[in-house]
């Protein structure tokens, strides 16, 4: 007999049945695909625009790196004079200097900001041949003069600018404000930059301060001149350069020499954290459909075993053997894996166009011409597909296996599995209190590192423990469920209470589905409420100022006019500015810590109390003194009074008194080292001075409501700059952790689809299998109407066990890892009860939702043909 052949028949002849789990199996591929596809497509996007805009050989200053342009306002430049210098190496063709910057704001006539609402950066510099490998003059001319500037056509198109129209450039210099004269058009996908161009002198004194600097020399090699060679020739050139210098005393410039490829693979580096984190977050996502969708495909095959027994027992009896039944069981999950991962390859890149043109309607530019599926994307989506449909079906298929010759004689779905069995019971109690215990023990953790580590094992061991008890725990659940919400409906709720009884492991493998799910959505429901909570606690206690004013444009500092105004406003009884200032802390044994000194002035200590566990804070703001924290204090030994030997990044080293030892116990500056403002101007030069991250003002009494409105008018011009007050604050906090929040429940979604999938299909299934039992109850008086109601109940019932075993679960982890993050300040342990009702009550909802199609199909059946069903 053809295994094949008999699966074959098989797998078609049930073809209605296998449909949902092959739904399944689909999105679940889908999605791995998909953020394959979109990843790799940014990737490519990215690599293009990279190698697009880098030269040949690029000569930058060493110290050149972005976070540094963002604390000081302006980035590291080169004297023009090196242009000259470049352009007479050996391999050299011509080279240019160039200016750029990033630490920009563009705003039209009406202050609108001109920027990315997607944290793309906006670039500002003149306009160079280099420029033309990546970019066109579609619209009128290059800048030629202080008041002519040039916009991108994308950000052209996204604002409605055309030429003639107005652009104010703010940057730490002062404001360019200037006509726009031309308008370039990108070669390749922009992916969403604003990128503005000045001729070279206005770049120059407007984001650099002078002219005759340049942020970097752009070098183009001669025909047949290799990128690496002129690298060499470049860095000889530049070391002899350097050698000239300290022999005449003068002081030396750092460079940074790239070719091409590796400016592009810099630059790249810098996105790869972030698509680094869309892509294994998105992927994990995919990884936890999978799991829910194993439940599917185990009941799906589960219970078509069960429905043939009688066949099964028959293909024994006339000479199958067990290898060759469990090989048929096996084909058929095969040919589900193939036929569900092929769709499911298709709809992912489907999925990614969908992404891509989602991305682009929020402002990130992605083009399907940049579209990249490589061959390894399907091989992985096919592979995980089958490998994962045929492990989910080995269980099923050993159990078709057993099926005696015998068998044939008994009525076919015969439960020989309604019992769980005595072993499945114990391995799941203790899994299940093994990860109970390695909760208890993340929660009592002193160290939050470690905790995580224990917390992560022991949301494993429940999980799977709770997954593997499932079934005894679904007798006691559904008689209580039901002995709340089903026993006022009668006859038909007890028969729905019943059913759900009838097979303990089917109802624990469904709800268990629907478990996975619901279970992170609690855990991360409690954790980002307890975050909120213990922040607005802790803002309450320890924040004396009114008002703190911030850039808001990703973490930039603030400009000087801005900070300059602010200063200016009448009716504040002080304002406090403060800077992040990048040093290495050395203590007298040696301990040494690289960290960023917050320097403010002394009324910083009202504005923000600190308990302090010995000396006084008000003190570390005096002259050539600091404070630290408790942990470095601690690991270090050291004690007030002590002297530490700071080196300032950018300035001299200075010895400091401590004056202050601060606690760590706490959610605001933890770990924080304070000194003076004053002390750090006069270590470090004012050109390498960070600007201030923020200010906080304090307003005079009784005058609260009138210093507001006169701080929102004296930061107008600037549409990034943020004024707060607490309530601001707080609910700026509430909704940042919202929004991702809800990204995250977002994504959560295909696993409750799925989940949805397994309800739907263990009812159809079970419909199916209750056929002759269906016509019976029919035939005795049981109407259409109450035999509908009978299974919409015991669907409701089925998601209501899933969802207290998933919320449960959910806040039990939710809780552990408040726990962890009070060892970090957020102390609060808040359980967002409106939140787990709701989801309780719409799982009640969901349940409804699966019963429609299978409560159809039963109340349509034909009643004699149902009694006739063998």
């Amino acid at each position: 007999m053809s295994v094949m052949k008999t699966s074959m028949r098989n797998f078609f002849a049930h073809k209605g049945r296998m449909a949902l789990s092959a739904i399944a199996v689909m999105l679940s591929v889908a999605f791995v695909t998909g953020t394959l596809v979109f990843t790799d497509t940014m990737g490519t996007t990215f690599d293009k625009l990279f190698a697009a805009t880098s030269s040949d050989v690029t000569v930058s200053a060493a110290g050149d790196e972005p976070d540094e342009m963002s604390r000081t306002g302006r980035p590291d430049s080169l004297p023009a004079s090196l242009v000259k210098d470049v352009a007479a190496v050996e391999g050299a063709e011509s080279a240019e200097g160039a200016v750029s910057s990033m630490d920009v704001t563009v705003v039209d006539r009406d202050n609108e900001n001109m920027g990315s609402s997607t944290g793309a950066p906006t670039i500002a510099g003149n306009w160079t041949r280099n420029d033309l490998r990546s970019m066109e003059i579609t619209s009128g001319h290059a800048p030629r003069g202080p008041a002519q500037v040039m916009v991108d056509a994308d950000t052209a198109d996204k604002h409605g600018l055309k030429l003639g129209d107005e652009l104010r450039t703010i940057t730490v210099g002062g404001d360019i404000t200037a006509r726009i004269v031309g308008i370039a058009s990108f070669k390749v996908t922009n992916p969403g930059a604003a990128v503005v161009f000045f001729d070279t002198a206005t770049a120059q004194r407007g984001l650099l301060g002078a002219t005759g600097r340049y942020t970097q020399v752009n070098v183009t090699a001669e025909a047949g001149v290799s990128d690496a060679r002129l690298k060499r020739n470049v860095t000889s050139a530049l070391a002899a350069l350097k050698a000239e210098q300290g022999a005449k005393g003068a002081r030396e410039t750092a460079y940074k020499v790239r070719t091409q490829q590796e400016t592009a693979d810099a630059n790249r580096s810098d996105v790869d954290e972030f698509m680094n984190v869309i892509k294994y977050g998105m992927l994990g996502f995919a990884g936890i459909a999978f799991l829910v969708g194993v439940f599917l495909i185990i009941n799906t095959f589960s219970m078509l075993v069960a429905q043939r027994t009688r066949e099964i027992g028959l293909m024994r009896a006339v000479g199958s053997s067990r290898g060759q039944v469990n090989r048929s069981v096996l084909v058929e999950a095969t040919l589900l894996g193939v036929l569900g991962s092929l769709v499911g390859v298709g709809a992912g890149v489907g999925l990614a166009v969908g992404l891509m043109k989602l991305m682009s309607a929020v402002g990130m530019e992605l083009s399907t011409r940049d579209l990249t599926v490589r061959w390894t994307t399907p091989a992985i989506g096919m592979l995980l597909g089958i490998v994962v449909t045929v492990l989910a079906s080995y269980l099923p298929a050993r159990r078709a296996g057993k099926v005696s010759p015998m068998a044939a004689l008994r009525d076919a779905g015969t439960p020989a599995d309604g019992r769980a069995g005595l072993l499945r019971g114990l391995v799941g109690l203790v899994l299940t209190g093994a990860g109970a215990f390695a909760l208890y023990l993340a929660a009592t953790a002193d160290q939050a590192k470690q905790g995580s580590l224990v917390l992560g094992v022991g949301i494993v061991l429940s999980l799977i423990g709770f997954v593997v008890i499932g079934p005894l725990l679904a007798g006691g659940v559904v008689r209580v469920l039901s002995a709340v919400l089903l026993r006022a409906f009668g006859p038909v709720g007890r028969m729905a209470e019943r059913n759900a009884l009838r097979n303990p492991r089917r109802t624990g493998a469904t709800g268990a589905a629907l478990m996975i799910g619901l279970a992170l959505v609690a855990c991360l429901s409690v954790v980002g409420s307890s975050m909120v909570t213990s922040a607005t606690a802790e803002l309450d206690k320890s924040v004396g100022a009114d008002f703190i004013v911030t850039a808001g444009n990703g973490g930039k500092p603030l400009n000087p006019a801005t900070v300059e105004a602010i200063e200016g406003v009448d009716g504040l009884a002080h304002v406090t500015r403060m800077k992040e200032t990048p040093a290495k802390v050395t203590a007298p044994d040696g301990t040494s810590e690289s960290e960023s000194l917050l320097a403010a002035e002394p009324t910083y200590a009202e504005d923000l109390r600190r308990e302090t566990v010995s000396g006084d804070l008000a003190a570390a703001y005096g002259a050539d003194a600091m404070s630290v924290g408790s942990e470095f204090a601690g690991k270090a030994g050291l004690k007030v009074g002590d002297t530490l030997t700071v080196a300032f990044d950018g300035g001299r080293t200075a010895k400091l008194r401590l004056a202050a030892i601060t606690s760590d116990d706490t959610g605001l500056d933890q770990g924080a080292m304070y000194t003076n403002l004053t002390t750090v101007e006069r270590y470090v030069p004012a050109e390498r001075l960070p600007l201030d991250t923020a200010l906080l003002a304090k307003a005079d009494e009784g005058g609260k409501d009138e210093a507001y409105a006169a701080l929102k008018t004296a930061v107008a011009k600037d549409p990034t700059v943020q004024v707060m007050d607490q309530t601001d604050y707080k609910e700026a906090l509430q909704d940042q952790v919202g929004q991702l929040l809800n990204m995250v429940y977002g994504l959560l979604a295909l696993a409750i689809v799925v989940a949805i999938l397994g309800v739907v299909n263990t009812l159809a299934l079970s419909v199916v299998e209750r056929t002759r039992e269906i016509g019976l109850m029919r035939a005795i008086g049981l109407s259409r109407r109450q035999l509908r109601r009978m299974i919409r109940l015991e669907s409701v019932v089925i998601a209501l066990f899933g969802a207290l075993l998933g919320l449960g679960l959910g806040m039990g982890w939710g809780a552990t890892a408040q726990r962890l993050l009070a060892l970090e300040g957020l102390e609060v342990l808040d359980i967002p009860w409106p939140t787990i009702t709701g989801v309780f009550v719409g799982s009640a909802f969901v349940g409804l939702l699966a019963a429609l199609v299978p409560a159809f199909r039963a109340g349509r059946m034909n009643v004699l043909n149902a009694i006739a069903t063998d």
